[in-house]
């Protein structure tokens, strides 16, 4: 039986593609600017939060009825990349990637807590 997805998980699907987005910029920007933004614990953060957003995002998708495990990790994985990108934050790209990651990481925690379709 297909159930409709809730306004909820739509919001957490659109935080979850636009943070996979912007993380995948930031470590093409954050190379280039080379120094501790190339530093390789933090495009490795980059590039999971990335991954863990696509995943989570094609989960919640298809209503699969483990995307609450998905959330909660992706949640886990937005906040440690949030953290890293706070800490280069004096420049307005990697402010913004903070911003989304901690956006996507409080969406994707509420899904994972509701189980919401």
């Amino acid at each position: 039986m297909h159930m409709e997805r809730s306004a909820e998980m739509d919001r957490c699907i659109e935080a979850c593609q636009s943070c996979h987005e912007i993380c995948l910029e930031a470590v093409h920007h954050c190379l280039h600017q080379g120094g501790a933004h190339a530093d390789p614990h933090h495009i490795g953060l980059l590039l999971d939060c990335a991954d863990i957003c696509l995943t989570d995002a094609q989960f919640m998708m298809r209503n699969s009825m483990h995307h609450q495990v998905i959330c909660d990790a992706c949640a886990e994985v937005c906040e440690a990349c949030a953290e890293s990108c706070g800490q280069l934050a004096d420049e307005p790209h990697m402010q913004l990637c903070a911003d989304q990651c901690r956006r996507c990481a409080e969406l994707c925690r509420q899904m994972a807590a509701t189980g919401a379709h």
